[in-house]
């Protein structure tokens, strides 16, 4: 489980490509510091488990066909920047919300319209994940706990949602320099998908 607080931006610095999955080596000084094989990192929402720890600073990781295909992370090549968490700790601070690294599916970077001391950022939604996401919900982008600040429909461009990102977030994640057209993984409040589950089930916790 994660949080959605990116602690790093990390770097793809080598992809080995096989006919049905990958293995990446990525960069990551500040993941990698206390990591171990078997441990988990999201890497732009995605989790990975580390297979090996290489020189102190980057760890390996496979990455399968379903999540290649599922995800951004097929598109990205070597030099590629992500955003990268370690799974929390049981003794922290819950500083964004419940995070899993399942990507639920992905949405493009439609627009991005620059305030005073924050960016505004709109991102298509899949029709089939917008009953999920509300006004003022959390929604993880490129595994970047995020507040959803605004929602819509387009005709032609279909659902879409907004954030704001503040200087922090512009900084230290990859979202901060995705131009417009970047392809996001996007991660759909859990709660949300057990609340609707109850509901077709009549609401009933107990039935079997």
């Amino acid at each position: 489980m994660f949080t959605g607080i990116v602690e790093e931006l990390g770097e793809i610095v080598a992809a080995e490509e096989s006919s049905d999955a990958a293995r990446l080596t990525i960069r990551g000084p500040v993941v990698v510091s206390d990591a171990k094989h078997g441990d988990s990192i999201a890497v732009n929402g995605v989790c990975l488990t580390v297979v090996d720890v290489v020189d102190g600073n980057a760890f390996t990781t496979d990455v399968m066909g379903e999540t290649l295909n599922r995800s951004s992370i097929g598109g990205l090549g070597v030099g590629a920047r992500v955003n990268l968490e370690r799974a929390a700790a049981v003794d922290s601070r819950l500083g964004g919300h419940i995070v899993q690294g399942h990507v639920d599916g992905t949405g493009t970077v439609l627009s991005r319209s620059p305030q005073d001391k924050w960016e505004v950022v709109r991102v298509s939604l899949p029709d089939r994940l917008a009953r999920y996401v509300v006004e003022k919900g959390s929604i993880t982008v490129d595994g970047i706990s995020l507040t959803v600040s605004g929602l819509g429909a387009e005709p032609g461009q279909g659902d879409w949602f907004e954030v704001s990102l503040i200087p922090t977030t512009q900084e230290l994640t990859t979202l901060g320099a995705s131009p417009v057209g970047t392809v996001v993984n996007l991660e759909v409040d859990i709660i949300a998908k057990y609340v609707e589950r109850l509901q077709q089930r009549g609401g009933d916790a107990t039935q079997q």
